[in-house]
């Protein structure tokens, strides 16, 4: 049985508990929160109990914690696990500097704990498939890769001033999933933004459409864009073109019904929002980092790939105020 101790009972947390329930052979142990209502309601939830954060990563009844608190809070929670000896499943991303990430990445190597940074897309089955056929060369060598993500509505400035940007926020996600399709490093990056969705998200100092163009050493391109809004539901598309063929992964619809009248052929809208487009992906990130835990392998992606991820946003977010592509290696 892997013992699992929540940080942070929010809606991640809550996602989180709810997927830990699922597999057989986890439970989770302790929770903690910042406030206390959510952490008691999670508590009776799951028959947990309540803990500060440092009382529950050294509690001998935790053997693994999953960090899912604000991105300020995650540099000192991992090293508090790591000196735990504790098995690390954290949120992306990892810490808005890099160089933080570089220092908690040395940390959980010399510990050797296992360390999951979750990046869930790359767990929903349908881009976990399209990776798959990738590798099996089912449309030979990778060419073009385009990647399409768009939130049904922008969340409020006061979030945006605390992200890191749409580039370490929204984006980082998309770029981890480039670097899984296309496996390859980049070495060159060019982004373009503005503001065209809420003026006040440009007046925080953000942008809320954006496009970034990546290129591999050996000539890959990626592409990818990015809107804080869709009218018609969450957008998450990958097309894969290669010498051989093309890959599509198309959106998730509320129902596969369709409609078809002397007006026309009629499809059920996109899901609505992540947590719905992705509950699939949720559950198959915890599995694969409970089974990590209780084999001893190492979980992936890994702390590296939130590192790399970062740097790509970090590069992203220098082209834009630059206007110019930026070199990565």
């Amino acid at each position: 049985m892997i013992r699992i101790g929540l940080l942070g009972c929010g809606r991640i947390g809550q996602v989180h508990a709810r997927s830990i329930s699922q597999i057989e052979g986890a439970r989770v142990t302790a929770v903690a929160d910042a406030f206390a209502e959510p952490a008691q309601a999670l508590a009776a939830r799951t028959g947990a109990e309540v803990l500060d954060p440092l009382a529950l990563i050294d509690s001998p009844n935790v053997d693994a914690v999953v960090i899912g608190t604000p991105t300020d809070t995650h540099y000192d929670l991992i090293h508090a696990a790591t000196r735990a000896g504790k098995a690390i499943f954290c949120e992306k991303p990892v810490d808005l500097s890099s160089n933080r990430i570089r220092d908690c990445k040395t940390v959980v190597e010399q510990a050797g704990v296992p360390f999951l940074t979750a990046f869930n897309r790359r767990f929903d089955p349908n881009f976990a498939d399209l990776q798959n056929r990738l590798r099996h060369g089912q449309i030979g060598d990778v060419e073009i890769v385009t990647i399409q993500s768009r939130d049904p509505s922008p969340p409020p400035v006061s979030y945006i001033q605390s992200s890191g940007g749409l580039f370490r926020d929204m984006m980082i996600h998309d770029l981890d999933m480039a670097r899984f399709l296309v496996g390859e490093e980049f070495v060159r990056i060019y982004a373009v933004g503005a503001s065209l969705v809420d003026p006040e998200i440009g007046k925080a100092g953000d942008v809320d459409t954006a496009a970034v163009t990546l290129t591999t050493a050996s000539g890959k391109i990626c592409q990818i864009t990015n809107s804080r809004r869709a009218s018609y539901g969450y957008d998450q598309r990958i097309e894969v073109h290669g010498s051989g063929g093309m890959l599509r992964a198309e959106n998730v619809h509320e129902t596969t019904v369709e409609i078809a009248t002397a007006s026309g052929f009629t499809k059920a809208p996109a899901q609505h929002f992540f947590l719905e487009r992705y509950e699939a992906a949720y559950q198959a990130e915890m599995t694969h980092f409970v089974d990590a835990v209780a084999s001893g392998s190492s979980p992936t992606p890994n702390l590296n790939d939130g590192l790399q991820a970062q740097l790509l946003a970090d590069a992203a977010a220098g082209s834009l105020v630059q206007g110019t592509p930026v070199d990565l290696i």
